[in-house]
C-alpha cells in the first residue's frame, strides 16, 4: 500500500515546524554555564536490532554533575516490506511502534575539565498502542559542555522492556541538551 502525497506532505510538515521549535527555544535561551541548572534534551538513537529512538527530557541537575532526569521516549522498529523486499515508508512507519514517560537517576562518574560522565539508571511505563509496557533503562551517558551552557551528549543505553515485541534494546543515543533557566 503505497502512501499518499497528504500523509507525506502533513509527514514533512511536522518535521518542519519541529526543527523551527527548536531553533526558536535554542535562540531564547539564556546563557548559564554553571552546574546545577535545568536543561532540556533532545537525543535520536539507533537501537540493535533495526529501531529508533527519540527521546524528549528535562534534566535537573544537582551537586557534582548528578542529575535526574524526566523523559519521554518513542521508538520505532522498522522491518523489509514483504510485497517490495526491501525497507518502504509503509514498512518502516507502520511496523512496531511504543512509547514510554519515565524518569533516571544519573550518578557522575567520571569528571573532567569540560567533560563529565553519568551513569543511567531509571524506569517507564507505556504502550506499543495494543498493550502496556513497562521498562528498566541502564546505560552510561558522556557530555561535553559548550559555550552559553549547551552540551553535546552521547548515551550507550540498554532498555530491558516488559511485555513488549523487543525483550532489550541496546544503542547509541546522540543528542543535544539546552539550558532553561
Amino acid at each position: 500500500m503505497r502512501i499518499r502525497n497528504e500523509e507525506l506532505g502533513v509527514r514533512n510538515w511536522l518535521v518542519h515546524t519541529l526543527l523551527v521549535v527548536i531553533c526558536f527555544m535554542a535562540s531564547m535561551t539564556p546563557a548559564m554555564a554553571q552546574q546545577n541548572s535545568d536543561r532540556i534534551s533532545l537525543g535520536f538513537g539507533c537501537l540493535y536490532e533495526r529501531g529508533l529512538d527519540v527521546t524528549l527530557s528535562y534534566e535537573y541537575e544537582t551537586k557534582y554533575h548528578n542529575a535526574w532526569e524526566y523523559f519521554a521516549n518513542g521508538y520505532i522498529k522498522w522491518n523489509e516490506c514483504a510485497s517490495c523486499g526491501h525497507v518502504c515508508p509503509e514498512s518502516f512507519w507502520n511496523n512496531y511502534r511504543s512509547y514510554g514517560f519515565g524518569f533516571a537517576y544519573k550518578p557522575c562518574v567520571a569528571r573532567g575539565r569540560n567533560h563529565h560522565g553519568n551513569m543511567r539508571i531509571g524506569a517507564s511505563a507505556g504502550s506499543d498502542t495494543d498493550r502496556f509496557l513497562g521498562g528498566i533503562h541502564l546505560g552510561y551517558e558522556q557530555n561535553y559542555t559548550l559555550r552559553h551552557g549547551w552540551k553535546l551528549f552521547w548515551q550507550v543505553k540498554t532498555d530491558v522492556m516488559i511485555k513488549g515485541e523487543d525483550l532489550f534494546r541496546t544503542g547509541i543515543v546522540l543528542g543535544v541538551k539546552l539550558p532553561v533557566k
